[in-house]
């Protein structure tokens, strides 16, 4: 238990230690005078944390999908990608907890819910903005057709953050499935 206190104070004393505005040349293209905001190893922590209750709410359609709805801003919204560009967008407390399989679905006939699936994020990259953060996280499904031990790679999120009040929101979550199962999802160049 020591030990694990110790690597998470070091880490987190790492990540306070990095200067702020170390942002890729990439991701400062095109934003003119605009320096992105200054995140602290907190604001790290907090946007991963906004992604793992993004998991928990999704896998047991807590609150009838309000919990899943309340991590997005109010105009926030989740869409999937298209060959077209982004899909239709659940955007709105309703809609958002429909997305998750609550709302009017009432946490009915949710398919991944029924065959015991849970979602794991591993590989999260958050890069600063002007206006919050935005990310990258690859997306694993594990317990595909019910059985317990078998993991699937479905894409990546392409994240927008927002910091709110209440805390980092989900400005926009977009999912970048993979269509063809076994092979990767195409990477968006622009993050």
């Amino acid at each position: 238990m020591r030990r694990a206190v110790f690597m998470l104070t070091s880490m987190v004393g790492m990540l306070a230690a990095l200067p702020a505005a170390v942002v890729p040349a990439s991701a400062q293209a095109g934003r003119g005078a605009r320096e992105p905001m200054a995140l602290t190893a907190l604001d790290y922590i907090e946007i991963e944390q906004l992604v793992y209750k993004y998991a928990r709410a999704i896998d047991t359609c807590s609150n009838n999908g309000y919990d899943y709805a309340d991590l997005f801003t109010a105009d926030g919204f989740f869409a999937a990608a298209t060959p077209n560009g982004v899909g239709p967008r659940f955007q709105g407390r309703e809609r958002l907890a429909e997305a998750s399989g609550g709302g009017v679905r009432k946490c009915q006939n949710v398919g991944w819910i029924e065959q015991g699936v849970l979602h794991v994020y591993v590989n999260h990259v958050i890069t600063p903005t002007a206006d919050g953060a935005v990310g990258t996280v690859d997306m694993l499904m594990i317990g595909l057709g019910g059985d317990p031990n078998r993991i699937e790679h479905d894409g990546y999120y392409e994240d927008t953050y927002e910091k709110t009040p209440a805390g980092w929101r989900f400005k926009s979550r977009i999912h970048h499935t993979t269509a063809n199962r076994g092979q990767q999802a195409p990477r968006s160049q622009t993050r």
